[in-house]
């Protein structure tokens, strides 16, 4: 699981936010097949919180992935990533 913290500095009303992340999540579910979600600073306009989600057996590949979709993110080049906080947890 991960919170990553997103500033949208080219973005100027609620509506283009919503605009950017609805696109960006789009890529992130189908290229990623994450389950992932704006989960705060939803009345915020150059900045949001999205949630991030997956499964697996192994803790090296989650971590990877985690990796590989803050640095896609980045790469859009639609938002920077300001932080992120990320929890493993183990059954």
């Amino acid at each position: 699981m991960a919170c990553i913290t997103l500033h949208l500095p080219e973005n100027r009303s609620l509506k283009g936010k919503r605009s950017v992340l609805k696109s960006l999540i789009e890529k992130i579910r189908h290229r990623y097949n994450a389950a992932i979600a704006e989960v705060d600073d939803h009345d915020l306009w150059q900045q949001a919180k999205l949630g991030l989600a997956l499964v697996s057996n192994d803790s090296q590949l989650l971590d990877a992935m985690i990796t590989k979709i803050i640095r896609y993110i980045e790469d859009q080049h639609v938002a920077q990533v300001v932080d992120s906080q990320v929890e493993l947890w183990h059954w």
